[in-house]
């Protein structure tokens, strides 16, 4: 049985806001069930995510270094 945490705990996992995070839920991001009126999401989903976020981040300023080499603001 997979352990679920309240959308509380995955935005403090996440380091994000409560609405921030059930924004992310609803766009399908990350996946959910709903137990009466409240969400409920696993906690393996939930460390996936930040991981898959954390991978985009180093990509992103990887990215952003490439172009401040080609536009000289870099020195390597």
């Amino acid at each position: 049985m997979a352990t679920e945490v309240t959308t509380q705990k995955a935005a403090e996992i996440l380091g994000c806001s409560r609405p921030y995070l059930v924004k992310l839920l609803e766009e399908g991001a990350i996946e959910f069930i709903k137990v009466g009126k409240h969400r409920r999401i696993k906690f393996e989903d939930v460390v996936a995510y930040r991981e898959k976020m954390k991978v985009q981040q180093k990509n992103n300023i990887i990215d952003i270094m490439g172009a401040d080499e080609e536009l000289g603001l870099y020195d390597s």
